[in-house]
């Protein structure tokens, strides 16, 4: 594919999907969950990917009252911390945040994950974890809301319009373009998003600091 550059300040990065695939441990979850309320598993694994669970039960089950959503939600996280069974790195993660690390370029992780979680998954795949960090329990709203993105963008000291996204899901993608960011779709699911620019996988990434306060993000490489 022909190469794009993006100019960025800051780099803001989703987890699953993105950098991490923990899609064997989320279609089991949530099919099990999907059983238990009587609901067809295909449509709800539509539903679920980029959101924080409460927000996707209360897409699934709009008439359950709040409080049973996150009372069931905080016992899904708990069996998705206990399973690692399948979790690994997208291909090229690694190297693209050791890319980030080594130019000193700055970047946060922003997931609808809690830090249990996203501590578990990153490690499990082997990856570094970002100094900056924005989990379901930095925010108020789940994405497609934008405001664990503009959170990051916050805490990096980068204006909105100067941070690129890296997102996988739909929800994580309209949440990026609400935040008024660029966003780089990753993996098959972004690709019917129509993100700004897409890949298949971080491999097609290359990262270089420009020396003046930004990076060029090299997508499609």
């Amino acid at each position: 594919m022909p190469a794009t550059v993006l100019t960025a300040r800051a780099l803001l990065l989703d987890m699953d999907g993105t950098l991490v695939n923990s899609d064997a441990v989320v279609e089991r979850i949530w099919r099990r969950w999907a059983e238990r309320h009587g609901l067809d598993g295909d449509e709800v694994m539509k539903v679920v990917h980029g959101r924080q669970g409460h927000a996707s039960m209360a897409v699934l089950l709009p008439d359950r009252p709040r409080e049973q959503n996150l009372a069931d939600n905080a016992r899904m996280l708990a069996e998705e911390t206990a399973d690692m069974d399948g979790v690994v790195p997208v291909p090229g993660a690694r190297a693209f945040l050791d890319a980030l690390a080594a130019g000193g370029v700055p970047h946060a992780l922003v997931t609808s994950a809690d830090v249990a979680l996203s501590t578990a998954r990153m490690a499990a795949a082997g990856l570094r974890m970002p100094a900056v960090r924005i989990t379901a329990e930095s925010v108020g709203a789940s994405k497609p809301d934008p405001e664990g993105f503009l959170k990051g963008a916050a805490e990096l000291g980068v204006p909105a319009a100067e941070c690129v996204v890296f997102e996988d899901s739909g929800a994580g993608i309209r949440a990026g373009r609400a935040a008024g960011m660029r966003v780089v779709g990753v993996g098959p699911r972004a690709a019917v998003h129509e993100p700004d620019v897409w890949v298949p996988d971080l491999t097609s990434v290359r990262i270089e600091n420009t020396g003046e306060g930004s990076a060029r993000v090299r997508v499609g490489v």
